[in-house]
């Protein structure tokens, strides 16, 4: 097929003969162990244009380079290039006319995060364009959910340990969330700023909410709705700069929530 935008627009391949192929070019990388698919094609959710969410897992040393050579194109990340921690970088690339994002798994990091969260044991993280960031058990949600392309990767229930754990420390952030707000932002009349707090308490009471039920996390896009936490739109839509009113607004957001003032 020519080599052009025009020609890239419409994909060559089916669906399954791209995702083989796809897969058996990642799979052949240097220290690969395993290819998963991931996101909303994973879990049967996705539209006719839904991204293509795919991820590499790795032993030892991975070089980006390998990738970018092999000359699909987009953009290919360094590791770390994404924040560092648990989502430690990946690609944006277009293959076949098709949007695919390659992520980068450390398997020893995996395995790590998975015995701690064993042990109801995990951290938070900050990620781009997550508003609660994200726990280290993330990748251990990914090990749950994703479907395997290549090799072989454990499939983890949900730990009782971690249903414990994970709720108050996730309810504690909320609440100190809303605090601040009410404290800092409301008094002044800062909307925009009690209104991103508004958002993020919810979010990380929406994990809150996921880990009492054992459900994993792998982001936010459903992660309100799932929580059944859409109740906070009116408010947050309400919203006006006045400082008794952004307080006011702050302590029923707290009320919806289930969390203390």
């Amino acid at each position: 097929m020519t080599d052009t935008p025009a020609a890239r627009a419409v994909p060559a391949l089916s669906d399954e003969a791209f995702l083989d192929h796809v897969a058996d070019r990642l799979a052949a990388l240097p220290t690969v162990s395993a290819v998963t698919l991931g996101g909303s094609r994973a879990q049967g959710l996705h539209t006719a244009g839904s991204d293509w969410d795919l991820a590499v897992y790795y032993r030892g040393p991975f070089d980006p380079a390998r990738l970018r050579a092999l000359g699909w194109e987009g953009e290919v990340g360094e590791l770390g290039a994404w924040g560092g921690g648990v989502f430690n970088g990946g690609a944006w690339l277009t293959i076949d006319g098709r949007h695919v994002d390659v992520h980068y798994r450390d398997l020893d990091v995996v395995e790590h995060e998975l015995a701690e969260a064993r042990a109801g044991r995990f951290h938070w993280e900050p990620l781009m364009f997550h508003l609660a960031g994200i726990p280290s058990y993330l990748v251990v949600a990914e090990l749950a959910v994703n479907r395997v392309l290549r090799g072989t990767l454990p499939a983890p229930r949900y730990p009782e340990a971690l249903r414990e754990a994970a709720p108050p420390v996730w309810r504690q952030q909320a609440a100190m969330t809303l605090r601040y707000a009410k404290g800092a932002h409301a008094p002044r009349g800062q909307l925009t700023e009690v209104a991103g707090a508004l958002a993020t308490a919810a979010a990380q009471t929406a994990h809150a909410v996921l880990a009492e039920r054992g459900e994993w996390v792998t982001n936010e896009k459903r992660l309100l709705t799932r929580a059944e936490l859409r109740g906070l739109d009116p408010l947050i839509v309400s919203l006006s700069p006045d400082p008794a009113a952004l307080r006011d607004a702050v302590s029923r957001a707290a009320a919806l929530l289930g969390l203390p003032e």
